[in-house]
């Protein structure tokens, strides 16, 4: 059954107008009155699930739905992981953002991190930022998810640190020597974890060549630990992503 994103507030019985993406969407699928779909609100907070809905009404730019029955499917991760990703080049950070979707993430930080090529400021950076809420909404429209994740505004590693909650693990991805494997600190994370309310935990990752020696040192000064994935050097596009799977096993 087709998913749709429509952030408002929906109950059993309710008639709504589509948001214009979902209600262009079931246009290009040539749906019809009486087919049915599937709903999810998308907030990290509240009851969740998803809702099944039916067609009532198609025009040229609209369409009106009934919500008729609610599914309380959670298919998130028990704990919350958070990237703060250096802003890649190109289109990989829009794959980023998409698998980390995928796979569960809670939120994300674009980083303007000092090697980032993409320096995102003003209007610029609103509608890259919107474009990115944009792929997560539709990797979660693919994937089953029915929270969507955040995608905060993009930000230096000074400014995240002023404004961030001391509460959770903080790990940096590194190359540098003392580092330990990400296994490790997420084995003894376990250990001492509550299983009712797991730790969240941020995942800091450096754009194309890497965090600066300024950087890293900043980010180990405020706690976050040094952490490899392996013996091999991934792309910045990869590495989180692979930081994110092992977090979630």
């Amino acid at each position: 059954m087709p998913r749709f994103h429509c952030p408002l507030p929906l109950s059993a019985g309710v008639e709504v107008d589509l948001p214009a993406g979902a209600a262009r969407h079931v246009q290009v699928l040539r749906m019809q009155p009486g087919d049915t779909i599937t709903l999810f609100e998308g907030h990290q907070e509240g009851a969740g699930g998803e809702w099944q809905a039916t067609i009532l009404r198609m025009g040229r730019s609209d369409v009106v739905v009934r919500v008729d029955q609610h599914h309380p499917a959670e298919r998130e991760n028990l704990r919350p992981v958070h990237l703060l990703a250096g802003i890649t080049a190109n289109e990989r950070m829009d794959w980023l953002v998409e698998k980390a979707t995928e796979l569960g993430v809670t939120s994300i930080t674009p980083l303007l991190a000092e090697r980032s090529v993409l320096k995102l400021k003003g209007e610029r950076g609103d509608k890259k930022r919107a474009h990115w809420q944009a792929v997560a909404v539709a990797a979660c429209e693919q994937c089953g998810r029915n929270r969507v994740p955040v995608i905060h505004e993009a930000v230096t590693l000074e400014q995240w640190l002023q404004r961030a909650s001391a509460v959770g693990v903080r790990a940096v991805l590194s190359l540098a020597e003392g580092t330990q494997p990400l296994s490790q600190v997420l084995q003894a994370l376990q250990a001492q974890t509550d299983e009712a309310a797991p730790a969240p935990v941020f995942f800091l990752s450096g754009p194309e060549g890497g965090l600066t020696a300024h950087e890293e040192q900043l980010a180990r000064s405020q706690g976050f630990a040094p952490v490899t994935l392996g013996p091999r050097i991934l792309r910045a596009e990869t590495a989180p992503l692979a930081a994110l799977v092992l977090s979630t096993q």
